[in-house]
């Protein structure tokens, strides 16, 4: 299976996919929890159905020492007892600012006092940030049919 466009070698999506790394960096280089990052990452390509996203972050988190427990359960977490409340606060704020066409109102005024519980005026800077960017990544590549299952750990490191 091909990609509907090759976003690394057309230089308009190698540069703009470029400039969505950028932004990746401020959030990974932040004080949100990196296992908390990925969670989310994986959450939101579970939901947008973005195999190759789904693919890459998984094998992103094993390699950092995520347990594969945990990796199974991300799709069900409201009923798992492996995360911590500040891990399903960070993914409830996923799931509703992945799903803001699902819900006319957006962001619930709960989800977002849960979260701000757990997380510093920074960190939650960091969190909305890190959702907007794995959504676009997901929709990039689900509109160009980006295939999945090959992704190395590291691969665009």
């Amino acid at each position: 299976m091909d990609a509907r466009l090759n976003l690394f070698g057309n230089p308009v999506a190698a540069k703009f996919l470029g400039n969505l790394v950028s932004g990746g960096r401020t959030v990974s280089g932040s004080t949100l929890p990196a296992a908390t990052q990925e969670l989310v990452k994986i959450r939101a390509s579970q939901i947008n159905g973005c195999g190759f996203c789904t693919d890459m972050h998984t094998k992103e988190a094993a390699e950092a020492g995520e347990t594969s427990t945990r990796l199974h359960l991300v799709a069900a977490w409201r009923e798992a007892t492996v995360f911590t409340d500040a891990e399903r606060a960070a993914l409830e704020l996923t799931e509703q600012g992945t799903r803001i066409a699902d819900a006319a109102g957006g962001v619930t005024d709960e989800a977002w006092a849960t979260a701000a519980k757990h997380y510093d005026e920074n960190q939650l800077a960091a969190l909305v940030s890190l959702i907007a960017l794995i959504n676009a990544f997901n929709r990039v590549n689900v509109m160009v049919q980006q295939p999945a299952g090959d992704y190395r750990p590291g691969q665009f490191a």
